[in-house]
């Protein structure tokens, strides 16, 4: 017999290191255990099953082949022994052993070990509000919640949900809950915005409004105080403004690891609760490796360490334990943060850091707005995306890549790009000459990412100078901040007419694109130009014109008003 391995968690990183390992050393003695009855299963497709967008909870555990991975599976076809409500309860590192606890029979046993994996998985993060434990209260953390909250759902006890946190399972399940079964639902976010610290405030503001669009009731900066219940069951949710009815209330206020038993045993613990490891995802302990989200990587833009709870990162960290047990040197460097999520209609993803957190984080930065047709502008399905470029000026570096859009392939697709180049350190010019296959089915000519890149770098050499769109609506919530700007409108007379009539000609003066060279003179030279299109493109051409005239005070109006609109400005 060979080495003996045990595997400490059944969801992703865990039942990906066991298998693998197996494959690579065959002689190796193989153990998984979990505490839950059901593993390796894809807990991201969990919104999709209470939506009913996935029928069946076991098409999340089953294999490509539909095979249901269950303990008999892993047992059969890959040769790892699993105990299935089985609980790790204490580590000996000494003795090389791992003490485990059967929730049935209530037997414990010391598994002796030449290499251990964590992959101990996250944990919900517990509010600190009263009412927690109230009938129809659940927080999505494994699936036997979900199978509750669906079955719960389609018995009819559902009118009303209330859905507290804004990240991404929470928006998730709040789709989930219009969409299919027509619940009325409201989402609370404590934060000023959706997908806080991932976002930027402009593309939060898309999300919210597609949200509202679609009959979800979005409450940002306002955190719930306490779930109200009668008779043991829920009925609403306070927050500090508001009583919001209830039947059913999700808790999405985010995960942190669950690092307690690396913790107990010695092990390093970071400063996020997540288990410190190196490149090779060992542990403080050669013999002890750690994959998933219980442990922290490193950013590749930042360079700092972070959480980052997704499947697709635990199933390559837990590959390169693999590796490294049976002796291929194998790494795993760190990660942009690349992510994509279904809104509806509409998606929102992106890596890298927003221009928030980039300037958070000490970056000279900037960022560049772009709403490019996703295909060429004369194919018949072509549909506008909204995308955000964030660059260092002193480096040129690009820093991250962001969009909002139809979901459909196409923000998936420049994700894909710019996620190679990102974490390589790629440029402005890296991202200008990026190669990206063409045909009007599928891309533009200049590609959007080519397209982004090429109006950063206008900004970083000063040929460009802008106003972010948020900081347009603020403007335009109050004018009396710059009594001195006035908007240059050179879109179509008829887009342009309904705000000309709104904000009057002493704030919005309207002269069509094609037009604007020869009319220049009738723009005041007194006040600062604010130069608003569809998309920026005209607006930086005419700005370089008035330049040339000797306007010096012009800004244009990044991402133009396709950004401008989908932020809620419902006077474009």
């Amino acid at each position: 017999m060979g080495k003996k391995i045990v595997v400490v968690g059944g969801v992703a990183a865990g039942p990906k290191a066991a298998a693998r390992v197996k494959r690579l050393l065959p002689d190796a003695d193989v153990t998984l255990v979990d505490q839950d009855s059901l593993i390796s299963y894809g807990g991201c497709g969990i919104p999709y099953y209470v939506s009913g967008d996935v029928a069946d909870e076991n098409a999340l555990r089953s294999t490509s082949y539909h095979m249901l991975r269950d303990a008999d599976f892993f047992a059969r076809a890959k040769g790892v022994t699993v105990f299935t409500g089985t609980r790790a309860t204490a580590i000996d590192r000494q003795a090389k052993t791992a003490r485990v606890f059967d929730l049935a029979t209530k037997a414990e046993r010391d598994l002796p070990y030449d290499a251990l994996v964590l992959a101990t998985g996250s944990e919900p993060i517990p509010l600190p509000i009263a009412g927690l434990d109230l009938d129809g209260v659940y927080a999505i953390s494994d699936l036997h919640q979900a199978i509750a909250i669906k079955d719960r759902i389609a018995k009819g006890l559902v009118s009303r949900a209330v859905v507290i946190g804004g990240g991404a399972i929470g928006i998730e399940m709040a789709e989930a809950f219009t969409d299919l079964w027509g619940i009325e639902t409201a989402l609370v976010e404590f934060r000023e915005q959706l997908l806080p610290g991932i976002i930027s405030a402009s593309l939060a503001s898309m999300l919210h409004k597609h949200l509202a669009d679609n009959k979800v009731a979005v409450y940002c900066g306002e955190g719930a105080q306490a779930i109200i219940g009668e008779q043991g069951k829920v009925v609403a949710v306070r927050t500090a403004k508001r009583e919001l009815p209830a039947d059913l209330v999700i808790c999405a206020a985010g995960v942190r690891p669950r690092s307690q038993l690396a913790r107990q045993c010695g092990l390093e613990i970071g400063a996020r609760g997540g288990i410190v490891v190196n490149e090779r995802m060992q542990t403080s302990d050669p013999n002890i490796y750690a994959a998933g989200d219980c442990v922290e990587i490193r950013h590749l833009v930042s360079g700092k360490k972070f959480v980052a709870p997704f499947g697709s990162l635990a199933n390559k960290e837990g590959r390169v334990v693999a590796d490294n047990i049976a002796g291929i040197p194998s790494s795993f460097p760190g990660s942009v943060g690349a992510f994509i999520m279904k809104a509806f209609s509409c998606c929102v993803g992106g890596l890298g850091l927003s221009l928030e957190t980039a300037r958070a984080e000490g970056f000279d930065a900037d960022c560049s707005y772009t709403a490019p047709s996703d295909r060429a502008h004369f194919y018949p399905e072509q549909k506008v995306f909204c995308l955000e470029l964030t660059f260092d000026r002193r480096s040129r570096r690009v820093l991250g890549v962001h969009g909002f859009g139809a979901a459909n392939d196409a923000l998936m697709a420049r994700i894909d790009a710019a996620s190679m180049a990102i974490s390589q350190g790629a440029s402005i010019d890296d991202f200008a000459n990026l190669e990206l296959p063409y045909a009007p089915p599928f891309a533009t000519a200049i590609d959007a990412l080519n397209a982004a890149a090429h109006a950063a770098d206008n900004l970083c050499d000063g040929r460009m100078t802008q106003i972010t769109p948020r900081e347009f609506l603020d403007w335009v919530a109050n004018g009396a901040l710059h009594p001195d700007w006035l908007v240059a409108d050179i879109r179509h007379p008829k887009d342009a007419a309904k705000a000309v009539e709104r904000f009057g000609p002493g704030r919005w003066q309207a002269i069509p694109y094609d037009q604007a060279r020869a009319r220049y003179n009738e723009f005041p030279r007194d006040k600062t130009l604010i130069l608003l299109c569809n998309s920026g493109t005209r607006t930086y051409e005419s700005q370089l014109v008035l330049r040339a005239q000797g306007f010096e005070k012009t800004l244009v109006v990044g991402g133009g008003s396709n950004f401008l609109s989908r932020m809620g400005a419902d006077w474009l």
